[in-house]
């Protein structure tokens, strides 16, 4: 049994004693009604005030004449979700550094978005990434993408909302589902009227809201236990700075399953996934879009070291009292609220500016998830058989705006019973992000592959993975690093370690079989899942690419390639800068 299981038990039973709570003011209530009256407010002024033409350009895209810095930032905040701000401090706190990895692959997912993948879209003038499957390959290949794309969105928007949801009623007893429907309707409110211009700008201010709390905490934090050097001392002495060379595929966090892994789902989410995709084409030109990266990179890098050293920090505060051992916190996916409570609740404001930072994350994420969802399904699945006009366009894309908040709402019901949510977060990306990922790749890099081999490559990427992910679910259990409750007063575990407590160990000890010895695939980590699916979608492709014969309408263009191929294509490069009648038309500086 695992420590991990061993807390749990503790944890049930002191169930008695609730998670501690902040102090919420009413300082800190105005300031979280500050920090959404903002959102709405952007949402009123681009939706009633500074209306575009009514044209599914403007409203999905900004009429291609959005600026790079806001975009920069819209591409940060969007990528910070409050999993980000939640779980992955919770994540160092409990496994240690290896997670950083995931953030260190930032230098390798930027120069191969603007050289290898965006200048295929602006190539070809694409908006929608899954248009460029159907241009490459096969309708048939564009319709299953778009359908695991939205498959995929709703399976993780009601993940986005809900947990910061959970924190505000971790801090202050409310309801969450009460909260859940309030928040989800302001996001709702501000998207569907606003279009992408409000989700961006919306973005940029709840991007520096989460600046200011994840450096606060961070920096705070540290001080409290006495500075960057003892944080790094106890942290060290506690194995959290160890780094995992290790090549066993079940071991749950290593330097080479998480680079792999995250090198290939960030390439994939961020540069082909709609929502993404659509905020970097509406820049004006390549050049634009390039320099959006470059600053996305940067300003992800930054947020997301902090972030993680917060988790290395709370390790610090808290490792001779463990609060989920000792009957604090019910689950790792609460220690974060805990710890801003213990470090810097006392402060006034504090509180209040650090549960705007989750729900700005939360809110940046699902806003941009459901207008690039509502364009996807638009033009995917209805354009087809209606009769299209820009006006019924834009109604149709607001009504699915309001029903996928609606849907967010009774999705947080269920939500509210997993267990480790960045592990069903990485479940769920890892049965779609490597077909995605390899698809695309395929496509852009590979010329003698076509439509019939890539769709096979992907059916089989997606039904393996997903015969992993079900199999194995509820099978693999992982220790976390060492956690001890040794310096905590006696008074605190009084409670905690009752007879019914010691029964409920003993029985945990005594009824779960041994893991059977052996290597089984379904024993394989969920960190490698992409990677391994990634990997599937090439091996049945590219051989079938020689075996089956394409359509006999199949003619590959060669500016569908990435110019990384331009040696062995005859390749066209797009033009890098706006193109000179465009900066007739607006002079202003961008």
């Amino acid at each position: 049994m695992s420590s991990l299981t061993n807390a749990s038990i503790l944890a049930t039973a002191a169930s008695v004693v609730p998670d501690s709570q902040f102090v919420f003011t009413s300082t800190d209530y105005a300031v979280f009604a500050f920090m959404l009256g903002i959102s709405a407010s952007i949402g009123v002024y681009f939706g009633f005030f500074a209306k575009g033409a009514d044209t599914t350009e403007e409203y999905l895209m900004g009429g291609k004449r959005m600026k790079t810095i806001p975009i920069a930032i819209s591409l940060v905040a969007s990528q910070l979700s409050a999993i980000s701000i939640m779980t992955i401090p919770a994540e160092m706190y409990a496994y240690g550094i290896n997670w950083f990895f995931n953030v260190v692959c930032m230098i390798v997912v930027v120069p191969l978005l603007n050289y290898v993948v965006i200048p295929v879209f602006y190539n070809n003038n694409i908006t929608n990434c899954y248009e460029y499957l159907e241009m490459r390959f096969c309708r048939e290949v564009r319709v299953l993408q778009t359908f695991i794309f939205i498959m995929t969105m709703f399976f993780m928007l009601p993940i986005f909302i809900f947990l910061p949801s959970l924190a505000f009623a971790q801090v202050t007893g409310f309801n969450v589902h009460i909260i859940n429907t309030v928040v989800c309707g302001i996001c709702v409110f501000y998207t569907m009227f606003g279009g992408i211009k409000a989700v961006v700008w919306t973005d940029v201010i709840q991007a520096a809201i989460m600046v200011v709390s994840v450096v606060l905490v961070g920096v705070m934090g540290a001080n409290r236990v006495g500075g960057l050097s003892e944080v790094l001392r106890i942290a060290g002495e506690g194995g959290r700075l160890d780094i995992n060379f290790n090549f066993d595929p079940t071991t749950r966090s290593t330097i080479w399953n998480i680079f792999s892994s995250a090198t290939l789902m960030w390439a994939g989410y961020v540069g082909l996934n709609q929502s993404c995709v659509q905020r970097i084409v509406s820049l004006p030109s390549l050049g634009h879009a390039r320099r959006s990266l470059v600053l996305f990179g940067f300003g992800f890098i930054l947020i997301m070291f902090f972030n993680c050293f917060t988790g290395i920090v709370m390790y610090a505060r808290f490792h001779d009292c463990d609060p989920i051992e000792s009957g604090h916190v019910s689950k790792v996916d609460k220690m974060v609220p805990y710890f801003v409570q213990d470090t810097v609740g006392h402060l006034w404001g504090m509180p209040g500016v650090f549960i705007s930072c989750v729900f700005s994350a939360a809110l940046s994420t699902l806003s941009a998830s459901i207008n690039s969802l509502g364009g996807v399904v638009y033009f995917d699945y209805i354009k087809p058989h209606i009769r299209h006009t820009e006006h019924k366009a834009n109604v149709i894309m607001k009504l699915f705006v309001l029903f996928a908040g609606i849907y967010c709402i009774f999705g947080g019901m269920m939500v509210e019973k997993f267990n480790s949510i960045l592990q069903v977060l990485y479940s769920i990306g890892g049965v779609s992000f490597g077909s995605t990922c390899g698809v695309f790749m395929l496509g852009m890099l590979v010329p003698s592959s076509h439509g019939r081999a890539a769709l096979s490559g992907v059916i089989a990427s997606i039904t393996v993975m997903a015969s992993i992910v079900i199999c194995s679910w509820g099978r693999n259990h992982y220790d976390t690093l060492p956690k001890t409750t040794e310096g905590c007063p006696a008074s605190n575990l009084n409670g905690t370690l009752s007879s019914t407590a010691a029964s409920l160990l003993l029985q945990s000890t005594t009824e779960v079989p041994a893991k059977d010895e052996g290597f089984s695939i379904l024993d394989l980590t969920f960190n490698w899942y992409v990677v391994v699916g990634f990997i599937i979608t090439w091996l049945v492709a590219i051989p079938l690419s020689h075996i089956l014969k394409p359509k006999s309408d199949y003619k590959l263009d060669p500016k569908l390639l990435s110019p990384v191929v331009q040696p062995f294509v005859n390749y066209e490069l797009a033009q890098a800068e706006e193109p000179h009648e465009l900066k007739l038309e607006r002079p202003e500086k961008v």
